[in-house]
């Protein structure tokens, strides 16, 4: 699928603590793909029922969208920006809006500091699962000036992811690193010399619509998941498809689901997109 033109970047807010890091990332990216912002806040009316007043949870919410509009016109002045307090469960109303969305922003609930734990109902990793679009997942802590990092098996899918990554690094104007990691042990060096051919081959058709990005490719042995989020400590910003072998909707693959847990960076999730990388890639 290729979004439309108008097809806006949807902020999820959250807490108030996040909302407004949330805002002003989301803000940066409509600016740099020339899309508008909507921010969406999901208001729980059973829960406000159970208030003292109604009025309350409303109001909190109402301000919770005023404070993160002015942090997102604080970042990106230019940016068109609007809000919407939606009825009903956050993730049921983010999957809704991600139909007709560029890309969903928002916050990982506290996921990379969660150690060992697996928060299989995270709303972050639910909406990675179920959005139409790709989905951009915050940090509480600001990554380091990396490149931004691709990882590349080869599969449709995460051809599309490359093609996404090389757009993401040209505006951040960031050099690209794309990896592609071969499960040990690899019984023959050609396995790796063919890896490591096939993924320049990738990287260097896919960046002739970025001349201004400088790209690097690594082959890696080791466990993909393990690799990835390794690699990605010294990232701005990591890139991978939901599901590189099979590329379903409502299923995540082992490595996407590895850094959304773990990675320290901002991590996009590419999904509902087709790819438009010259020769397929």
């Amino acid at each position: 699928m290729t979004p439309p033109a108008d097809a806006p970047v949807v902020a999820a807010l959250g807490s108030p603590e996040t909302a407004g890091q949330v805002a002003r990332l989301a803000a940066r990216e409509a600016a740099g793909h020339r899309r508008p912002l909507r921010l969406l806040h999901a208001f729980n009316w059973s829960a406000a029922l159970e208030a003292t007043s109604v009025t309350g949870p409303r109001a909190r919410a109402e301000e919770l969208l005023e404070q993160a509009a002015a942090a997102a016109g604080e970042a990106e002045p230019a940016v068109p920006v609007s809000g919407e307090i939606a009825e009903g469960a956050p993730v049921a109303a983010l999957v809704r809006r991600s139909e007709s969305a560029f890309l969903v922003v928002i916050g990982d609930g506290g996921m990379s500091r969660c150690g060992a734990c697996i928060p299989a109902d995270a709303p972050a990793v639910q909406l990675a699962a179920r959005a139409g679009c790709p989905v951009l997942v915050v940090r509480p802590e600001p990554p380091p000036q990396g490149p931004v990092l691709v990882g590349v098996d080869g599969s449709a899918s995460s051809r599309t992811a490359l093609a996404f990554a090389f757009g993401c690094a040209a505006r951040r104007s960031a050099r690209l690193l794309a990896v592609r990691v071969v499960e040990p042990p690899p019984e023959d060096r050609n396995v790796l010399e063919t890896a490591q051919a096939e993924l320049a081959d990738l990287v260097a058709r896919c960046g002739r619509r970025h001349p201004e990005v400088s790209a690097e490719c690594h082959v890696v042995v080791g466990d993909p998941g393990t690799v990835m989020v390794e690699q990605s400590r010294s990232a701005q910003l990591t890139v991978v498809a939901a599901r590189g072998d099979e590329p379903l909707r409502g299923m995540l693959g082992a490595v996407s689901q590895s850094l959304l847990y773990h990675s320290p960076a901002p991590v996009i999730v590419v999904r509902g997109l087709v790819s438009t990388a010259p020769g397929g890639a």
